[in-house]
């Protein structure tokens, strides 16, 4: 059944289609903004870094969302990422209950 979902849209690609392009806010002006380095906000938005519960409260702040916003989005890359890489393990319940 899960080979089947689609992968999820990540936090980065969140942050730079749904607020940086259509608010025309450069990565630069954003790391500025929140008083971290551009490499952090470049790292996420390329997918080569996580949103940390830190960088979710910053986000949040900024754009008017919420840290839950942000960190359920790179919750749901994460498990999918690992869903997709991960060998399945049986129930250990059913396996008790055959024995």
């Amino acid at each position: 059944m899960f080979k089947y979902m689609r992968k999820p849209t990540s936090p980065g690609e969140i942050l730079l289609e749904e607020y940086l392009k259509p608010l025309g806010i450069s990565q630069r002006e954003l790391a500025d903004h929140i008083g971290c380095d551009y490499k952090v906000v470049n790292r996420i938005v390329n997918e080569k870094a996580a949103v940390t519960p830190e960088m979710a409260l910053k986000l949040a702040q900024a754009l008017e969302t919420t840290p839950e916003f942000w960190l359920n989005a790179q919750m749901a890359q994460d498990l999918w990422q690992l869903r997709s890489k991960k060998q399945k393990i049986g129930s250990i319940i059913h396996c008790l209950h055959a024995a």
